[in-house]
């Protein structure tokens, strides 16, 4: 029976699709040790944490390594791709989870609810009524949007026809946008934007894209949101900008330490929402990843490819391992 390897729980669905194919097991633990050690003998495996280099060396039956989720950067593409495994994803299965939320926190951010609600707590009524004399609308705005897949585009339909949002954004491939949004360079779309989302995946081009001098050149007041990846940001400037009030906010989903620390600045910084790398999870969004990653397996220990296979020169080197 093939074995098919879990580096954490799914969705019940998409469990029992996985035990019907096959002998499915979670991992006790994320770590990397406990990876190699507990996905010996694997045929699939399912990524939700960084899968250790090693593990391609070492396991010799991998067909496909299958991301619950958008971004593969938990997975070291080049050496999967070496070893002849496939790389696939589930692209659009968390897409409108991940934009609700952008939605959420800029609004949150506009109205000053994080301090509000402290106050009203913590002082009392008065206190957090004084927050709206700050608070903001969310309609009439720009919203600039880097990176227009699957997330970028649920975010643009929500902000344009929910919100009535002027959106600008930024994309590798500018003929694919939708209509209603007008390209921009990254330079533009910072110095433009009100409220700044960044959907874009980490690569060597996005590493650094929110860079000091581009966080210089957003007007004051500008919202900067990222359910991206950390890395895209850089840090030490977005917390002086922060800091100084020289921006109006942040909300942040991803950092380029996780778990981030307790003492990280940007726990103490009021105009700033932290959140656990959690924007794209409901019960839902778990449920819709699970059994699109799940169809995935099947389809690959059925003899197909995925339907989102993501390294497509990988077949041959794949088929002379496994021939049909």
């Amino acid at each position: 029976m093939s074995v098919i390897f879990s580096t954490h729980p799914l969705h019940p669905q998409a469990e029992a699709l996985l035990k019907a194919a096959g002998d499915l097991r979670i991992a006790s633990a994320p770590d990397p040790e406990t990876l190699l050690r507990e996905g010996a003998g694997a045929e699939i495996v399912i990524v939700r944490a960084r899968i250790p280099l090693a593990f391609f060396q070492l396991a010799s039956m991998l067909r496909a390594v299958i991301r619950h989720g958008a971004g593969i950067d938990m997975i070291p593409y080049d050496t999967a791709t070496a070893a002849g495994v496939l790389i696939a994803n589930v692209p659009g299965a968390n897409a409108l989870t991940v934009a609700e939320h952008v939605l959420m926190v800029s609004l949150a951010l506009l109205r000053q609810f994080r301090p509000m609600d402290r106050d009203l707590r913590n002082i009392g009524w008065s206190a957090g009524r004084a927050h709206s004399d700050r608070a903001l609308d969310l309609a009439g705005r720009t919203m600039g949007i880097v990176g227009m897949g699957s997330v970028g585009k649920a975010v643009f339909r929500i902000a344009k026809y929910g919100f009535g949002l002027e959106i600008v954004a930024n994309s590798r491939a500018p003929a694919s946008l939708p209509h209603g949004v007008r390209f921009v360079s990254v330079d533009d779309l910072v110095s433009t934007a009100d409220i700044v989302v960044l959907c874009c995946p980490l690569t060597p081009e996005t590493t650094g894209l929110v860079s000091r001098d581009r966080i210089a050149r957003m007007k004051p007041g500008t919202i900067l949101v990222n359910v991206s990846r950390g890395p895209v940001v850089d840090d030490a400037a977005l917390i002086q900008a922060l800091e100084g009030g020289r921006i109006g906010g942040a909300a942040l989903d991803v950092f380029s330490t996780q778990p981030l620390p307790l003492e990280h600045p940007y726990f103490r910084l009021n105009n700033v929402i932290v959140t656990p790398h959690l924007a794209g999870i409901t019960e839902e969004s778990m449920m819709r990843m699970g059994t699109e990653a799940a169809a995935e397996a099947i389809r690959v220990l059925e003899g197909g490819f995925p339907t989102n296979l993501r390294n497509p020169e990988v077949i041959q080197h794949y088929r002379r391992r496994f021939p049909a």
